[in-house]
């Protein structure tokens, strides 16, 4: 730290003067710090980022309301007065579902299989292949399993309990989430499944907060004294998740905190060290006339150089680090959340926190050793 800079700030040109006197202890002292900052830094950014994924999995189901026949309902499934019922207490869009199996009679060996039908399909399914028709009247669409198992691909017809169907698409597989599961299916338009049972109807809401106040509000709407109406929303469910990712962060956050506290015990290390070995010179500074509170102020000054340069080499790696989850994790290596930025705030905070503290007790140590005891040694 020579020229202005140094003449600006002498302590700190003191301070730094002093540190690269003892390159290679002072290197491993940052490092130990660098390796703080990033375990504390990158494991919450993991913690966030592993978060947003999983809540992005769950999103279509977490905004979803189930309403199933209830144990006073009379039957097993529903009509079209029932699903009215539900459409008019309702504030979002109300899809019944409708199921029943069929034979693929164009086979050698006629297989049973179940077909589905959903007023808008695009809702809970992707095309893989070919396009789901909008409006939808004609034409079937073939989920991923059943078209690999029967070898079907988009524009061949399927003969389905003697009915000519033509594969207008072939569907991306469902996932683990997915409230209609449509992998083993085939689904037809609802005119030709009039006559279908429906056995349970998906009320999509905006965002989970609101399919949960939807969900309580048709509790409350659609049964009395009875039970005819089970509505099933996902908030305790939801609720468990975030307590379990809370646990995880927590752990995550522990695990970089040992690893900085190894690195504070490091530089505690190094500035008694640089505090024994210097006594000579601290004395010589004494009796020219520094005062206590001058050494401490440099000694306390190389243990906060210390822990910035270090902090600051361990910020930029964990900034790389959550690149690289964040692509891993989301596809996107600037899709940084708000709680992974403060991580990496904290990092740092926390490894020149650190590093004044573990500065402090040499410090002082220093400032008060007796100048004549200190020039005899």
């Amino acid at each position: 730290m020579d020229g202005p800079l140094g003449r600006r700030f002498p302590v700190a040109a003191l301070a730094w003067q002093n540190l690269t006197r003892q390159r290679a202890r002072s290197i491993l002292a940052m490092a130990g710090i660098t390796i703080g900052v990033v375990a504390i830094a990158s494991l919450g950014m993991f913690g966030a980022t592993l978060e947003v994924s999983i809540q992005g999995t769950f999103q279509d189901t977490a905004s979803s309301v189930i309403v199933t026949p209830g144990e006073d309902f009379e039957g097993d499934e529903f009509d079209a007065d029932d699903v009215r019922m539900v459409e008019r207490f309702s504030t979002a869009p109300v899809y019944p579902l409708r199921t029943d199996s069929a034979n693929i009679t164009s086979l050698e060996d006629p297989r049973e299989i179940q077909v589905q039908s959903v007023t808008d399909p695009t809702v809970f399914a992707t095309a893989d292949e070919g396009r789901i028709p909008d409006p939808w009247r004609s034409g079937a669409l073939v989920g991923s399993s059943l078209a690999d198992r029967f070898d079907v691909s988009v524009g061949e017809s399927l003969e389905l309990d003697n009915q000519t169907v033509r594969v207008a698409a072939v569907l991306e597989p469902s996932g683990q989430s997915s409230i209609v599961s449509t992998d083993n299916s085939v689904l037809l338009p609802e005119r030709r499944m009039e006559d279908a049972d429906i056995g349970l109807m998906v009320v999509k809401a905006e965002s989970p907060p609101a399919a949960f106040q939807l969900g309580e509000s048709l509790r409350e709407e659609l049964n009395d004294r009875r039970e005819r109406f089970a509505v099933t929303d996902f908030e305790q469910a939801i609720q468990q998740f975030n307590e379990q990712i809370g646990i995880i962060s927590t752990f995550l956050l522990a695990v970089g905190a040992v690893s900085l506290l190894v690195a504070a015990i490091s530089i505690l290390n190094v500035m008694l060290m640089s505090t024994i070995e210097r006594k000579g010179e601290i004395g010589v500074l004494r009796a020219v006339g520094y005062y206590k509170r001058d050494i401490l102020r440099l000694m306390l000054t190389e243990a906060l150089l210390l822990g910035v340069v270090g902090a600051v080499v361990g910020l930029v790696l964990s900034v790389f680090m959550g690149m690289g989850i964040n692509t891993l994790l989301l596809g996107d290596p600037f899709a940084f959340q708000p709680s992974a930025v403060g991580s990496v705030a904290q990092g740092f905070l926390f490894g020149t926190v650190a590093s004044l503290l573990s500065g402090a007790y040499p410090a002082w140590k220093a400032a008060n050793e007796r100048p004549v005891d200190a020039l005899r040694d």
